[in-house]
């Protein structure tokens, strides 16, 4: 067993190494990161071919793995509320933003919050063409111990009321931390109020307000360098966590769930697709968005962390899209927590009317899929942009709905695997925030959204 561990560790190695000679050799970061998810997804189905998925090989060899793939996604979880505190801030030192500030927060909040609302028809439209009913799944051991998890937690739903009033940060250096599910919306607000704060001060003492001005300038470029220097571990990263991934999938219980994983993607694609419709209602074209970012959303997609890909996410939109760095930073920061279009949109509404029958409740009735759109859109509010905000987005969907929490249990064989969708759909939302925001402010640089040479993220 050490032996066999020991050759899988040697392996992963070989090939990071083999990939530092890509970046050598001056090979486009974009291609190396494509080459490592290749050679991540053949070293991961290797090793479950040869050692099996639940077998103690792999769990050894997991644990050593997650020391490339899971600390890369904490390092980008370590920059990613600093980012979003600093962002916010420099945004309010553009005079540009500062004039038009409520305009622009009240456009991307519409695009965030609406397109999570269509996303949840599209999921009720999917679980019904697929004819989804939790009543035909069945349990196993580890999904009748997820069951009691998630009635357990349903204990820490709250009220409407209530759940608003966890978004304002009592203690804002807690919620620097992360400490909260709320957090980091709560640091949002925080920055506003420091933001509002340097505006006045502009008004008053524009001496003041200079030297306030270049401190942030010199925080958030060093916060930026911080970014860069982690992006450029992007392709060991994302070597790893593929090869993980696919070593410890359970295919059988894929296989088993197919229909619900099918139906989930396709709504997924479904909302990509509008993604891409109201790029082209903005007069843009979505082939160039769908190159632009398709490095950031595979990261998304490999990573399951929307919090991870924050950098990733302000990156692409300033330098490929055109997005003024003010609008950007304030649509990929309220994206981590506001309106996942994946997470927060379409898996709730789908659980709810696959679950719906198991209680005697007809999923079909309009009033009952009108109540689950606007529950979705409302409770969109604060999922947190990290792994598990789709369980608690469901938590509080299926509680307001009064429909068994512990059904959505059944799932969890296949959670990775829809997980990966999810969050690659919620980035987007949030990029399409920033760029239609940008249009219709007129401040979109479409010299730089069309240029087919970009540069590199790192």
């Amino acid at each position: 067993m050490i032996l066999a561990t020991f050759i899988n560790v040697l392996l992963l190695l070989l090939l990071i190494y083999f990939l530092r000679r890509l970046s050598k050799k001056h090979m486009k970061f974009s291609n190396r990161v494509f080459v490592g998810l290749a050679l991540g997804i053949i070293l991961g189905v290797t090793l479950q071919l040869i050692y099996g998925a639940t077998s103690e090989e792999i769990e050894n060899t997991v644990l050593w793995y997650n020391i490339i793939g899971t600390g890369y996604v904490k390092l980008l979880q370590m920059i990613a509320m600093p980012l979003v505190f600093i962002s916010i801030l420099s945004a309010f030192t553009k005079l540009k933003l500062g004039a038009n500030l409520g305009k622009i927060a009240g456009l991307i909040l519409f695009i965030l919050i609406g397109t999570t609302a269509i996303s949840a028809g599209v999921g009720i439209f999917s679980a019904t063409i697929f004819n989804l009913d939790a009543t035909e799944l069945v349990q196993g051991n580890a999904e009748i111990e997820r069951g009691a998890t998630l009635e357990e937690k349903t204990s820490e739903v709250t009220s409407l009321p209530e759940q608003i009033l966890s978004l304002f940060p009592a203690n804002p250096f807690l919620d620097l931390t992360g400490a909260r599910p709320t957090s980091t919306i709560a640091v949002v607000i925080f920055a506003a109020f420091l933001g509002f704060s340097y505006l006045r001060i502009l008004r008053k003492d524009e001496g003041t307000s200079i030297t306030i001005k270049k401190a942030i300038d010199a925080i958030y470029s060093l916060v930026m360098g911080i970014v860069t220097i982690v992006l450029r571990l992007t392709p060991y990263g994302i070597l790893a966590i593929m090869a993980r991934t696919l070593a410890t999938s359970d295919f059988g219980a894929i296989y088993n769930l197919g229909k619900f994983v099918i139906a989930s993607y396709v709504a997924l694609i479904v909302v990509f697709i509008m993604h891409l419709l109201i790029i082209s209602f903005s007069g843009l074209s979505p082939i160039t968005y769908v190159k632009k970012t398709s490095e950031t959303l595979l990261f998304a997609f490999t990573s399951r962390s929307s919090a991870g890909t924050l950098p990733l996410n302000l990156k692409t939109q300033t330098d490929r899209l055109g997005v003024p760095e003010g609008i950007a930073n304030f649509a990929g920061s309220f994206g981590l927590s506001i309106g996942q279009n994946g997470c927060a949109g379409v898996y709730p509404a789908m659980l709810a009317i696959m679950i719906a029958p198991t209680v005697g409740q007809n999923p079909l009735e309009i009033n009952f899929i009108l109540m689950v759109i606007a529950i979705v859109a409302i409770s969109s509010f604060g999922v947190a942009g990290v792994g598990g905000g789709a369980t608690f987005a469901a938590i509080i969907v299926l509680s307001a709905l009064n429909l068994p929490v512990a059904l959505a249990g059944v799932l969890i064989s296949v959670e990775p695997l829809i997980d990966m969708g999810r969050t690659a759909v919620n980035v987007s939302g949030s990029m399409i925030s920033g760029v239609a925001t940008a249009r219709v402010t007129g401040d979109l640089d479409k010299e730089v959204y069309t240029n087919p040479h970009f540069d590199e993220l790192t």
